[in-house]
């Protein structure tokens, strides 16, 4: 799936236009703990979270994300979107919960990151 696709799917509006939405999406992951996912990670992963801070960019980019999701419409931070884009990191937006996300993306065929 794609990041285009993805977007589709769940709904979600693209707050950072310049990032390529033709990249492969691995994974899904969900998680607000920073250092919990810098730990479960993986590259090309799509990551759920509330979480709308700098740090979140900071954790994408180090683990090469396809892209971050917010839920329930929650806007990020506009510093925090320029650093996305910089670092060719997807922001999407959807006003869908982390679980009805969760859900669509697993019933079209997404798996979830595995140890």
């Amino acid at each position: 799936m794609t990041v285009q696709e993805m977007m589709e799917l769940i709904n979600a509006k693209n707050k950072t236009p310049e990032t390529d939405l033709g990249r492969e999406v691995s994974c899904g992951y969900t998680c607000d703990l920073l250092s919990w996912v810098m730990a479960h990670g993986a590259a090309g992963m799509a990551w759920v979270t509330v979480q709308t801070h700098m740090n979140v960019i900071a954790v994408a980019s180090l683990m090469e994300m396809a892209a971050v999701i917010i839920p329930e419409g929650i806007e990020m931070e506009t510093p925090s979107l320029e650093k996305a884009a910089e670092e060719g990191i997807t922001v999407l937006e959807s006003p869908l919960t982390a679980y009805e996300i969760c859900a669509r993306l697993a019933e079209k065929g997404l798996p979830g990151k595995h140890s």
